[in-house]
């Protein structure tokens, strides 16, 4: 890779790698969720991501390019991340409170790597890909935030915290003696 034209089309190549990696994963977060309007949320975001793959599929199109097999490690480390949780098989309200978090993560990282692609496009004068790359980026800043309403609602049913609080000793004061 010697040039920013070849740099950005390998940075697509793992964009496209990242939304086909993750229609398949908010397949996976949607039957593991135990919350109605959570599985439609990650539903309905998963057929956004499908046409997030087309739109990427449109900028190399548009540049005469052909994509490549190319492996996003960053998306891959997510993914494992909640493969090896459940793993772990917890509680059906941590994995609502997980899923929720590990979606924020993939929403994060899928908007600073559209950033960053946007920024290279912009730079080459690639007007089309920035107007396909920009659309993508408003559904992934907006499914964050509906990300972030969810953290805010959904919340584990125990801390853990609670059998310390009952284990823990009355605390004893001692009355000194009056003279």
């Amino acid at each position: 890779m010697q040039t920013a034209h070849e740099f950005f089309i390998h940075g697509l190549n793992e964009l496209l790698d990242v939304e086909q990696r993750l229609v398949e994963a908010l397949g996976e977060l949607e039957s593991q969720s135990t919350r109605p309007e959570l599985k439609k949320a990650f539903a309905a975001h998963r057929q956004q991501t499908e046409k997030h793959v087309e739109r990427v599929q449109q900028v190399f199109e548009e540049l005469g390019e052909t994509p490549q097999q190319t492996e996003c490690k960053g998306i891959k480390g997510l993914i494992d991340e909640v493969h090896a949780f459940m793993e772990e098989q917890p509680s059906e309200d941590l994995i609502d409170v997980f899923n929720v978090g590990a979606a924020a993560k993939s929403e994060s990282y899928e908007i600073l790597t559209y950033e960053s692609l946007i920024q290279l496009a912009t730079d080459m004068g690639h007007r089309k890909a920035v107007q396909l790359l920009k659309q993508n980026l408003r559904e992934e800043q907006q499914a964050l935030k509906k990300m972030e309403g969810f953290s805010k609602k959904i919340k584990p049913e125990r801390s853990g915290m609670e059998e310390e609080e009952e284990e823990k000793p009355t605390r004893r004061t001692r009355r000194s003696k009056a003279a």
